[in-house]
This record gives C-alpha cells, structure tokens and sequence, in this order.
C-alpha cells in the first residue's frame, strides 16, 4: 500500500446500496425523478413541497455538474462526493432504507442514529496480514493512513497481548460484569470504539506489576518511532492509531497519552481532542473530558463544512460529560443543539428527554422522549425513562406500560424494574411492588437500595418479619446508620402496633383544627408558621444551601460579569441564561457529587427558578436570583440580609448611593414570599405591575420591610430556630404519633404530659386517645432547655455555676 492511500470501507459500500435502491432504470445514473424518491424516502417525517424537491435538486444538479451525464442523472461517484461534503447522513439514511449487506450481515452496526456510526466491518486491506483489524482502521476520515502506521498496529497488537497472557486469570482479565441491564449513557458512537457498541464488560488492568512496567516501556519505544516519521501527518497518524488501539482494549491512561501527542502535532484537528474527551471520561475526569471536547467542537466549527457531520456527536458527548458534572442544563443545551442539527438522531433526544426530566421539566421530557421512541421504536431506554417521566406527572398507567415495553424489550432492565417497583410503591401495590424489586435483586445481587425498598413494600403489605429481614440484608450490604435506625423503628413500630390502632379500627392519631394548639405563655411557635418554616428548612437541605456560606455568594456575585439585557417589557436588566446560572451554583456548591448536584438544581429549577421565568424565555435576573437565595445560605441573620440589599443594588443598572428603589424592593418581597410562602405570596406576586416609584429605600428601612411578620419574611426567625436545633436530641423522649425519636424543637402538652416532633405538632397530629377539648404546649428547642425541665419535675433548683465554699 503507497503512503498516504486511503483505505477502502463500508461508506462507500452503503452509498453504492442506496444508489443501486433508487436507479429503477438501471443506467447507471439517477434522474430528477429517482433523486427526488431518494430524498424523499430518507426524510419520511418531512412533507416536501414540490416547489422544495425542485429547489433541492436544482441546487445538487448545479452544485455536483461534473457528475451529471446527460438524460442519465447523477453517477455514483457524484452521490458519493455528496455524502463526503456533508450534504447528508449516509449511515442515517442507509438505515432509514432498511438496507444491509447480505454477505456481512454483521458488517453494520445497528442501534445509532449518529450522523456517522461505526462501520463494523473487518476489512484488511492488505491481504498478507495474518490478524483481523478494528473496523476504525479502514476509515477514510477516521482511520489509518500511511503504510508506516500499520507495522506500529502489529507491534502494539502484540505487546498488548502479551501483556494480557500474563495477566489473565482463570481464562480472563480481572473485572466485573453487570450483565446488559442498564439504561445506555447514550455515549456518541461515532468517534468512539467497538468497546463502546455495547460492550457490558469493564477490564482493570494491573498497573503495579512488572509485567506492566515492561509493557510500557515497550509502549514508549513504539512513540519513539511515531515521533521519528518522515513527515509530521505520518506522526500524528501514528499516535492516533496507537491511541486507537489502547483505547480499545480499555488502556485509557496510555490511550489519553497518545492523543494528547497527536494534539500536540496538529491542534486544530478535531479527532484527537475528542478522543481524548472520550478517555478523560472513560476514567472519571470529568471537567477535563469536558474540556477537551469544547476543543473539539471549536475546531469542528472553525473547519467549515470539512467536520460539520461530526457536530452532533460532539454536541452529544460534550453534554454526557456536563452531566458527569452534574450540570443537566448545560448538557440539554447540548442535546438540543444536536437534535437540530440530526433531527433523527434519537439517542440525542432520548438524552435530551432524561436531562429534562432531571431538573423536573417533566412536559418538555415527556415530548423529546416520545420522539425519540417514534424514530426507535425498540428503544428500551427511551420507553423507561418515558414511563419515569409520565409517573412523575401522575400519569401511572401509561407509565406502567411503557415500563413494561422497556422489561419487554430488555427483561433484565435492571433500571426499568426498579422504577416500575418504585411505581406500584408510591401507588400502594406494595406486593406488586416487591416482586418487581425481588427481579432487580435477582440480575444485582448488591443493589442495596432495591433490598431496602423492598423492605419498606413488604411492610406495606403487611409482613413485618419478611421487611425487617430484608433491612437487615440491605444493612449488610452497605451499613449505612440510618438503616440500623430503621430497623430499630421497625422493632418500635411492632411493639406499639396495639397503641397505633383503636379498638373500633380508626387509626392512632386525629387531625386538630388550628385554633384548638394554644402556647403557654406565648413559649411555642404557630403551627402554620412551623409548617412553612419546615418546608424552607428540607429545601434548605436538600438543596445543601444551608452549606454554603453567604460570604462565598457575595463573592461569587461580584466577580461575575453579566452583561445589560433587555425583558420583554423593555426594563434593563443583568439577566443570565439558565445553563450558565448552573455553573455560577455549581461554583456555590463545589463539593457537591455531581448526583446530589443533581438533586440541588432540581429543587432550585422546581421552587426558584420556575418563579424567576415565568414567561418561559429560558433566562433569569442574576441579581434577584442571589437575593433570594441569600436568606437560606449559611452565615448570621445580619450577614444574610446585607447580602440580600447588596444583591439588589448590584443588580440596578445605575448607581443609587447605596440604595435601592422601592419598587424593586417591593418585586423582591414578593417574589421571595412567592417562592418560600407559595399559599401566602402567589397572590401578592399577582400584583406586581411593574409600576415605577421613584423613592429610594435605605438599608435600615429594607429591613423593616423584609423582618415584618405578616407583608416580609418574618418567617425566617423560625427558620433559624430550626438550624439551630435540628440536631438535638431529647433524650428518651419519642413523639407520641410517629414514635421516632425526637430530633430539633420538641413541643410538649402540659395536660396529656406527651411531645411532639416538630412535623407531627405542625400538621396537627395527637394521638387518638388523647382526645381535649384544647391542647396547650410548650415548645423545647435546646439540650439546655430539656435539662432544665428534667429538674424542674424533680423538684430542683438547676444552678448556672458552682456554690461557693
């Protein structure tokens, strides 16, 4: 083979397919009319107009005039050159056809709507070679070039194999496997290997032996001799193609080093940044995966039309690394990007579908996931987080039955199962519910979640020794504390199973009217003001807000740069896109996982940000976003405060001499009622008109608006009570409802002599055989306070300090 020969490949083979499929004359040319049943049958989903089909084929006529011979029409070579310039999809709209090849039935890859999919073929094109090569090497734009490249091929196939001969075991490489139970991360295929077709199977490689050492000093020769090429394009098709290899024998570190080199040697190609993308990712570097694929999709735009077929992949992949991150925004602005360029890219939208889902934009998932389903209708995948997405809008039927296509698809969907399990729990088919978690335990033996919520399904259905045998298997398996805690609750529960239900059959407890909770002394917080309080406060943690210091929030708020836009009514404002509001919150709450980041910006999309947009435009005011969330960041009540006016004057686009106008302090209080205080603030959020006023309002004066109890946020002194209490504990003392341990404010009924937990006082609760006319409590929020009550019913004197002698 000369230097710098392509090599041949299935492109070429699928394009000669679809010409043959629509030459009817068989003249070796396609007329207007067999091109126009060509773009016709490889967009089904677009109705053309016959004013569009004439505009198209003018433009190809016109465009590829070399190729056109005559009455024949467009030759195969002319087809072929528009697919190479990317005017279409050839893998896409081969697969529309229904085509294959009859002689390599295994020749195409199948399950990837990629604009390019992986050309799974063996080919060799020199017929001397004694061993089988990847399907990558014959590509013309992704594979193996120069002559010089294939003899480093042989030399890496055989180190790598001598390195697995001495590292197998029992016949195999150390790893693990799951089976092919799990839902595809949708990882692009395009740029990727055979390893990532589907492969179930990870390898773990020994790093640490001598074995290893040897076979990286090997490697390094074989560098050394990609480096010494002729010319700089055969050296980097050298590291190309060694990184190639490695890669697919899940040698990522060393793969991550190959393509770095290539980088090296041509910086604006897009393959090597991609590549490296993909191996960054592949050992959990996720920043740094998402980086290099940014360098990718620059140098894919930068090029012209030479990589445009690739921009959906790299769209795709970009967004499987934001998500690595955590950031579920980001990457559906990713998902879309590629949708639109590939409309029929289905795993894009499937993507798109679970990203939505995951900050609770349930509508906008259910839609992508339905047409990812309508372009693949064998999507196991799609139909499960489909059924997901409608559960979460209370829609259990039809989400039940595309769970059940998802297990009918794949019946050992281990993610299909455990959500179907979690369906008929949350809808009270608890024993349904435990056999669907019996099925996920049977395929994951470990899956500990599935072993405790099989347990909570069987207590549902009433057998309390089969449920406490399975928390006792799930705390095996991870022995978390609050597992141990649940089964001494189970232990509790059992024992006052008697108390829990009255002779007639009611249930242990009876809901109390408001008016009938009376305060000792004025010593016990409101019930509705409670409930709110505790409301804000499991926001609070689950968005881990109460973590993050308000110090940091002014900080991060004054060092960002956000330019004046303009809202629909035409006021100026420092408004941001949602997506890039995610990062600024990502750098809030930097030590988050990316799962429980997850969760954060889920709630925050859900209760804040759902506010803030309430048209819809996808972008929200930066310095009323920090205003609101100021009040609930860790940090002395003052500190918050401040922080909240110095958001709002940061967010005025003319200087006011440190205030800010009453108007917008008037929007903000309402706004901040509208989202900790939904009952109470929606209504006067209905009321903001956008009038103008032209006073100004100092810090003292904010204050007073923001503190009054009835029009501000009064709330908050609960709120702080709550912080500082929530992880005390009283003793023995248990509430008389829920028989948890009490853990925070604890209430106590001075008549009956029983407590309450702060959930079960603020919705009412007392148990049903303490019936009164009115209860009076007394609220205990601090070690010190239960302390002193404990001497106080003994009859002593608690004394602050020692007697003198």
């Amino acid at each position: 083979m000369a230097s710098g020969t392509p090599i041949t490949n299935t492109r070429s083979q699928k394009v000669k397919k679809i010409f043959l499929q629509f030459d009817a004359n068989k003249d070796g040319g396609l007329n207007r009319e067999e091109m126009a049943s060509l773009v016709t049958a490889v967009n089904p989903r677009v109705k053309f107009s016959d004013e569009q089909i004439n505009a198209i084929l003018d433009e190809v006529f016109r465009t590829y005039g070399e190729f056109i011979e005559g009455d024949r029409g467009l030759t195969f070579e002319g087809l072929l050159r528009t697919y190479d310039d990317g005017a279409g999809d050839v893998d896409r709209d081969f697969d529309a056809l229904g085509l294959g090849f009859d002689s390599e039935p295994s020749a195409v890859s199948v399950a990837s709507s990629s604009s390019i999919a992986d050309e799974r073929t063996n080919p060799n094109p020199n017929p001397n070679r004694q061993h089988a090569v990847a399907a990558w090497a014959a590509s013309p734009s992704h594979g193996i070039m120069y002559d010089v490249t294939w003899k480093l091929v042989d030399d890496l196939g055989i180190i790598v194999k001598r390195l697995k001969v001495k590292q197998m075991k029992d016949g195999k490489i150390k790893g693990e496997t799951f089976g092919d139970g799990f839902s595809d991360p949708g990882w692009s295929r395009e740029l990727g290997s055979e390893s990532e077709s589907g492969a179930s199977k990870r390898v773990f490689w020994e790093e640490s032996g001598h074995d290893y050492g040897v076979f990286l000093k090997d490697l390094a020769g074989l560098r050394s001799r990609a480096d010494g090429s002729k010319t700089r394009e055969e050296a980097f098709d050298g590291h190309m193609a060694i990184g190639r290899v490695l890669y697919d024998h899940q040698l990522f570190k060393e793969a991550l080093v190959s393509f770095k080199r290539a980088a090296e040697l041509q910086p604006i190609d897009v393959r090597p940044h991609f590549r490296a993308g993909n191996c960054l990712y592949a050992i959990g570097k996720f920043s740094e995966s998402k980086n290099e694929f940014v360098l990718a999709l620059e140098a894919a735009e930068a090029s012209g039309n030479q990589w445009a077929y690739l921009l959906p992949q790299i769209h795709v992949n970009l967004g499987v690394a934001l998500e690595g991150e955590g950031m579920l925004l980001s990457a559906c602005e990713h998902y879309r990007e590629a949708a639109i360029l590939s409309p029929n890219h289905y795993r894009a939208l499937k993507l798109l579908g679970s990203a939505l889902f995951g900050v609770g934009e349930y509508r906008a998932a259910e839609k992508a996931l339905e047409e990812s389903v309508f372009l693949k209708p064998d999507y196991a995948d799609a139909h499960c987080d489909l059924g997901s997405a409608l559960h979460a809008m209370g829609e259990d039927e039809r989400a039940i039955q595309e769970f059940q296509k998802a297990i009918d698809l794949k019946p050992d969907h281990i993610d299909a199962l455990y959500n179907l399990a979690g369906l008929f729990r949350d809808v009270g088919r608890y024993q349904r519910a435990s056999e669907m978690y019996s099925r996920v335990l049977s395929v994951w033996p470990s899956h500990w979640r599935a072993q405790l919520n099989r347990a909570v399904s069987l207590l549902g259905a009433g057998e309390a020794d089969e449920a406490r045998k399975a928390l006792k298997e799930a705390f095996k398996m991870t022995h978390r504390i609050e597992l141990y805690d649940a089964i001494g609750h189970l232990k509790q529960l059992q024992r006052e199973a008697a108390k829990k239900q009255s002779s007639n059959g009611e249930a242990g407890f009876i809901v109390v009217e408001a008016s009938k909770f009376k305060a000792n002394k004025n010593k016990a917080t409101p019930r509705q003001e409670l409930g709110h309080a505790l409301q804000i406060r499991s926001f609070q943690r689950l968005t881990r807000l109460g973590s993050c210091n308000v110090e940091l929030l002014k900080k991060e708020l004054g060092e960002s740069q956000v330019p004046v836009s303009y809202s629909g009514s035409g006021a100026p404002e420092k408004s941001i896109r949602k997506a890039a509001l995610e990062g600024f919150i990502r750098k809030l709450l930097h030590s988050l996982k990316a799962e429980t980041f997850q969760g954060a910006m889920r709630a925050i999309n859900e209760r804040i940000l759902v506010v803030l947009d309430g048209s819809g435009s996808g972008r929200v005011d930066m310095g009323m976003f920090c205003a609101i969330l100021a009040p609930i960041c860790a940090g002395t009540p003052e500190k918050r405060k401040r922080a909240v006016f110095d958001a709002l004057i940061w967010r005025a686009v003319e200087e006011a001499g440190g205030q800010i106008r009453k108007t917008d302090a008037d929007i903000y209080i309402k706004l901040l009622r509208a989202v900790y205080l939904p009952m109470t603030g929606i209504s006067d959020l209905m009321e903001v008109n956008g009038e103008s006023d032209a006073s100004m309002v100092s810090f003292p004066e904010f204050l007073e608006m923001f503190d009054d109890q009835d029009w501000g946020f009064g709330i908050m002194k609960t709120l702080l009570k709550l912080e500082t209490s929530d992880r005390i504990r009283h003793g023995h003392h248990v509430c008389a409802v829920c028989r948890y341990p009490i853990i925070g404010l604890r209430f106590k009924e001075l008549k009956a002599r029983l407590s309450l937990c702060s959930t079960c006082y603020s919705e009412g609760k007392v148990p049903s055989a303490c019936k009164q006319e009115e209860y009076t409590f007394e609220e205990f929020g601090s070690e010190s306070e239960s302390i002193r009550e404990k001497f106080h019913s003994c009859g002593l004197r608690s004394q602050s300090s020692p007697t003198d002698p």
